[in-house]
């Protein structure tokens, strides 16, 4: 599979890699959001991915308490022994600044090579905006990790378009560069269409890592389909999922859209939206779908096996802003 280059970095990586916040072992206040997935599942899910054509994994600190990054080491352990070279992918984990100063980037980040059983950490991001210390302060400490070489490369996550541009000018008084922010985005949350994080992003060159590509499930169509799916999933999940009624009812015909287009290309509504997000905006977004089963491993491959036309783009383009209004 083709594969692109991550922001103005070295790293060349597939359009999708695979998120591993699924593997917390339900572990920790994050963690529990999943169930404890075992060994076995996690390493036929990374298995599946990596030969499938994936190069990259995500996780981070927070999930878990370290347990998604033990769990990711051990699984590769396992099969590096089959001396694949696919099976040694470049590796993505976050540091989680909440309640914390930029020295605590550096303080641990030797347990975070630890979790990860050694492994190179190819990219580095801030988990989210808010800690106890400036982004002056937490781009220098990660400065000093790359020239330690510790890490490679620099991202971040959920910063808005005005902490992303600071953070990358001020990288570049070290002679580096912003690589990625990692942000929500799929076909029924866009709001870094509007704020000036996408338009950011490709003046200066940065990658956007989409996370929740598929609006926790519903641009698979399986809510839209079986509606009676919904009362199984908590009122606050349903509310910020947009599975209220009102919301269910406008984004009806992009549902359609994308099962109209899956009959055509022979796959499945998820896999029609995952393909639009790879390749709507060119090469500047990335995605990272989980997968708790092997199922989900194979559709996320088979998501780029294909490529739509760009009237097909633009169409679901269309349909995206109507269910949004």
């Amino acid at each position: 599979m083709k594969l692109r280059s991550l922001g103005q970095s070295s790293l060349s990586v597939s359009s999708l890699g695979l998120g591993c916040w699924q593997f917390s072992r339900g572990s920790g206040l994050i963690g529990r959001y999943w169930s404890n997935l075992d060994e076995g599942a996690i390493l036929d899910i990374v298995r599946i991915s990596l030969e499938g054509g994936m190069n990259w994994v995500d996780t981070a600190e927070i999930y878990g308490g370290g347990k998604s990054e033990e769990a990711l080491a051990y699984v590769l352990d396992q099969l590096q022994s089959e001396e694949s070279v696919k099976f040694t992918p470049l590796i993505a984990t976050k540091w989680w600044p909440m309640f914390r100063t930029a020295k605590s980037i550096t303080s641990t980040i030797d347990e975070r090579i630890r979790c990860l059983g050694g492994r190179t950490i190819d990219l580095y991001q801030i988990h989210q905006p808010f800690s106890l210390s400036s982004i002056a302060s937490e781009m220098k400490a990660m400065a000093g990790l790359v020239k330690a070489g510790k890490i490679r490369y620099v991202g971040v996550s959920n910063y808005s378009a005005k902490q992303m541009v600071e953070a990358h000018r001020l990288l570049q008084q070290y002679g580096l560069t912003l690589v990625s922010n990692q942000v929500k985005y799929n076909l029924l949350h866009r709001n870094i269409d509007r704020n000036g994080i996408m338009e950011a992003a490709k003046t200066l060159g940065i990658s956007i890592i989409a996370y929740s590509p598929l609006q926790q499930g519903i641009l698979t169509g399986r809510f839209h389909n079986d509606p009676a799916q919904i009362s199984g999933i908590s009122r606050v999940r349903r509310m910020q999922s947009g599975m209220d009624d009102k919301s269910m009812t406008r984004s009806r015909p992009l549902i359609d859209s994308l099962g109209a287009l899956g009959e055509k290309y022979g796959v499945t509504a998820g896999q029609i939206a995952l393909n639009w997000l790879i390749h709507y905006h060119g090469d500047t977004v990335v995605a990272i779908p989980g997968a708790s089963k092997e199922r989900h491993a194979t559709e996320n491959i088979g998501a780029m096996t294909f490529q739509l036309t760009r009237d097909e783009l633009e169409h679901l383009n269309e349909a995206s802003w109507a269910a949004l209004k």
